[in-house]
């Protein structure tokens, strides 16, 4: 277990923590619960069954750790969307965080600040898709979704971003080409 666990921890814990960093808008927070995700890998490694991919378990985890913790708050809902404040910073660190990674690419910062438009459960699914490139089938898992919700989310979410998108093209009278959505193939 010890092996696994360092090979979980090394591959993963950057993109565990980068989810959680998307979700909560907290790096404090994201720090805690990613520990807490490691202490229930800790716990329940024994019962995972190679039913899906490591990565996809971890995942699962990381979801169900996020979600306790919001459904502990007054409000969990709300909360979620609120921190989905796509506009301010409440990150400090002196590495590199996924907010400004983003601000690199003009295109991918206003579809990061546009994300506001979706659902919760549409945020959740261009993370994972998009951010941190899980597959359909890994998503569906990670969520406990068919994978027919994810496509049908991803499907509507992309469609709420883009229209999001050209709107604020057209406002702000900001130049860029015709805005698509690609997943790179892995």
């Amino acid at each position: 277990m010890n092996s696994d666990f360092h090979y979980l921890y090394d591959h993963y814990h950057q993109d565990v923590f980068q989810f959680l960093i998307y979700l909560t808008k907290d790096r404090d927070l994201a720090e805690d619960l990613t520990q807490e995700v490691y202490i229930r890998v800790l716990k329940s490694h024994q019962q995972f069954q190679g039913k899906s991919s490591e990565k996809t378990w971890l995942f699962s985890i990381t979801k169900n750790v996020a979600i306790d913790y919001f459904r502990k708050q007054k409000g969990w809902r709300n909360k979620i969307a609120e921190k989905f404040d796509w506009g301010r910073s409440q990150l400090k660190d002196t590495q590199r965080m996924p907010e400004e990674i983003v601000q690199q690419n003009e295109e991918i910062q206003l579809m990061y600040e546009c994300l506001n438009q979706c659902t919760v459960d549409q945020r959740m699914v261009v993370i994972m898709r998009y951010l941190q490139e899980l597959s359909i089938s890994e998503t569906a898992e990670a969520l406990d979704w068919t994978e027919s919700k994810v496509k049908t989310t991803q499907h509507r979410a992309l469609k709420v971003l883009q229209k999001s998108m050209n709107e604020r093209v057209q406002e702000e009278g900001i130049y860029h080409e015709q805005t698509t959505f690609r997943r790179t193939q892995s």
